[in-house]
C-alpha cells in the first residue's frame, strides 16, 4: 500500500484551519480525508516554525555566508588552473611533450 503525499500548501491551509478553531480537528478529519493525528502534527509543526517565518536576519546571514564559501572556492578554483597551467607548461618544456591528463 502506498502512502498518500500531500502538498506544503494543502497541510498549511488544513493546519490554519485547525488554529481557527471554527470545526474540530474530527470535522477537518472527515472535511479533508486525513487522519486526525496527521492534522495535530501538521498544527504543531507550523506552531513549532512560526517564529521562523519572522527571522528575516536568519536567511540574510545564511545568504552570506553561502555567498562567501562561493567566492573562496571560486578563488581555489582560479589558483588551482593557474597552477595546473604552469605545470603542464613546465612539463612541456622539460619531456617535449605534452602530459596526458
Amino acid at each position: 500500500m502506498k502512502r498518500k503525499r500531500y502538498s506544503n500548501d494543502f497541510k498549511a491551509r488544513v493546519a490554519i484551519e485547525a488554529l481557527r478553531g471554527e470545526k474540530t480537528i474530527q470535522e477537518l478529519s472527515q472535511i479533508h480525508g486525513v487522519h486526525p493525528n496527521m492534522i495535530t502534527q501538521w498544527k504543531k509543526h507550523l506552531l513549532d516554525s512560526a517564529s521562523e517565518i519572522f527571522n528575516k536576519k536568519k536567511g540574510e546571514q545564511e545568504k552570506a555566508v553561502i555567498e562567501k564559501k562561493f567566492e573562496l572556492l571560486y578563488s581555489q578554483i582560479g589558483r588551482l588552473q593557474v597552477e595546473r597551467d604552469f605545470l603542464k607548461k613546465k612539463h612541456l618544456e622539460i619531456s617535449g611533450t605534452e602530459p596526458e591528463l
